[in-house]
């Protein structure tokens, strides 16, 4: 028997989606009962929520006025902003030269072309955390059922942590570069202590942060712009190479590029929830896109260039083999600039907190999917874990960043691919849109997709992950041929299609 549908004034409640013409029920957890009851949970929500941290997990956010309290649409872009003008993002372009042998012009087409198509699939996601209340993990219960999300959420657990530990190492390096007598476990633990004061707080302290910290970055990366410019050491003559070889570079750092842009895509939906329903969805793609796409594009571009002097400058050689990133940003600000350079490589070391926070803040609700169980144990106690295992992680990662940062970022790339195939094919094919869903169901496993179709298009998408991947620990036989990486391409296009199948049966069978 189908649910009733809630009756609501719209003078006083704003209906789910009202934005695009729906018209839902207004059911979900209203913040006051998060913390009801007398179990050992209950109390310390209680006591949390008494300092101010967000209490609320993957349960459903209402839309009412009261509850969806976050109006301002340009924060829907900062908060990508304030994340991507990131050290990581410089350590993606940087590692073009050195790693894949690409010059400056066919790097920067790579990193142009390969982050688009990576931001598009997070800024569509972000438009239904508005309409829904649901976080993008609660959500994906309707591509993969109730218990087909659970691998998903795992996936997203290690990603959440691959993340942090990749800010934490990479802010490290840079007070090494500093103080060469501070040990990185030092570093490691300071990043990762101030990450956890603003993650842990919850969603309305990540924004808040995220609103403004993008500003000194964006003016220290000017001034790396700016001096390094100055230097005369940007290597223009690199050449732009072509055939096979040449291709088989750019789709190799062409994946690396785009693990990172669509990085963000499983937990796209948890950043927009406290959005109106009424949101426009235009308004918030546009934002969102903008917010990832253009920080991604400058952060990189500037990371490549300044890496094409590893070519043939020894201190800059030196610099990149012996302190990674933070070397190579060093040798820019600190022989010119002095106190003031070394000031710089403070605030950039200390600007990963707005890369890290989305990853701490979202691994909970990898963790709360996983079952009934986990979703009890509040959303802090989960964060706090989370920050401990990508300190655990990082320690001894951080001598060996620059394959770890490469194999990582693939590796992303082709489970996301995977998620995103079945995802959009779920979407667009069979819900028709955002009218086939029925958000009231995201707790009822028997109203949700079995979730065999997903599981067994996984597969296939992993068959296409080892049919198309080059890395140096498996070469599949046609990345072989293609002399580059094709992985996550193969991956969503396996995937689509095989649960375009699948899925067809598996409706006509459970209908559901």
């Amino acid at each position: 028997m189908d649910k009733p549908k809630v009756s609501v004034d719209v003078d006083e409640e704003r209906a789910i989606g009202s934005g695009s013409g729906i018209s839902y029920d207004a059911g979900g957890v209203r913040d006051g009962d998060l913390s009801a009851g007398d179990s050992i949970f209950a109390k310390v929500q209680r006591y949390v929520g008494s300092i101010g941290v967000e209490k609320r997990g993957i349960e459903r956010v209402p839309d009412t006025v009261e509850e969806r309290t976050d109006t301002s649409m340009s924060k829907i872009g900062t908060v990508w902003l304030s994340s991507n003008l990131a050290l990581t993002c410089f350590g993606i372009g940087a590692i073009a030269q050195p790693v894949f042998g690409l010059g400056f012009v066919d790097s920067i087409l790579a990193i142009l072309c390969f982050n688009i198509l990576g931001v598009l699939p997070t800024s569509f996601f972000s438009t239904f955390g508005p309409v829904f209340g649901l976080r993008q993990l609660v959500l994906s219960r309707f591509y993969f059922g109730w218990y087909g999300v659970k691998l998903y959420a795992f996936f997203n657990v290690l990603t959440c942590l691959g993340w942090s530990t990749l800010q934490i190492v990479l802010g490290a390096q840079l007070f090494h570069a500093i103080n060469p007598n501070m040990p990185g476990w030092a570093g490691i633990l300071v990043i990762a202590f101030l990450t956890l004061l603003v993650g842990g707080f919850g969603y309305k302290a990540v924004h808040r942060y995220q609103r403004w910290s993008w500003i000194p970055m964006f003016i220290i990366y000017m001034i790396v712009l700016g001096e390094f410019a100055a230097s005369g050491k940007f290597n223009s003559l690199l050449p732009l190479e072509s055939g096979p070889v040449e291709v088989g570079r750019i789709l190799s750092f062409g994946s690396t590029v785009f693990g990172a842009a669509t990085g963000l895509c499983v937990y796209a939906a948890d950043y927009t929830v406290y959005q109106p329903g009424s949101s426009p969805r235009t308004t918030v793609f546009l934002w969102s896109f903008a917010g990832l796409l253009l920080p991604l594009i400058f952060v990189e571009a500037l990371g490549c260039a300044i890496a094409t002097a590893t070519v043939d400058v020894e201190s800059f050689a030196q610099a990149w083999e012996e302190g990674g990133v933070g070397g190579l940003i060093g040798i820019v600000l600190i022989p010119p600039l002095g106190d003031f350079g070394r000031f710089c490589l403070v605030l950039l070391a200390l600007g990963v907190i707005a890369n890290n926070c989305p990853n701490v803040y979202s691994v909970s609700f990898g963790m709360q999917v996983l079952s009934r169980q986990s979703a009890r144990v509040p959303r802090i106690i989960w964060t706090l874990l989370g920050v401990f295992a990508a300190v655990g992680i990082g320690i001894p990662a951080y001598d060996n960043f620059a394959p770890w940062l490469e194999t990582f970022l693939v590796t992303t790339a082709y489970w996301l691919a995977i998620y995103e195939g079945i995802a959009l094919t779920e979407h667009f094919v069979f819900r028709r849109g955002i009218k086939g869903y029925r958000p009231e169901d995201y707790d009822t496993p028997e109203r949700l997709p079995v979730g065999l179709a997903g599981l067994v298009a996984f597969g296939f998408g992993v068959a296409g992950c080892v049919l198309g991947m080059t890395q140096e620990w498996w070469t599949g036989p046609i990345g072989a041929l293609s002399g580059g990486d094709l992985g996550f391409e193969l991956a969503f296009g396996l995937s689509a299609v095989s649960y375009a199948v699948l899925r067809i049966f598996e409706r006509n069978k459970f209908k559901r």
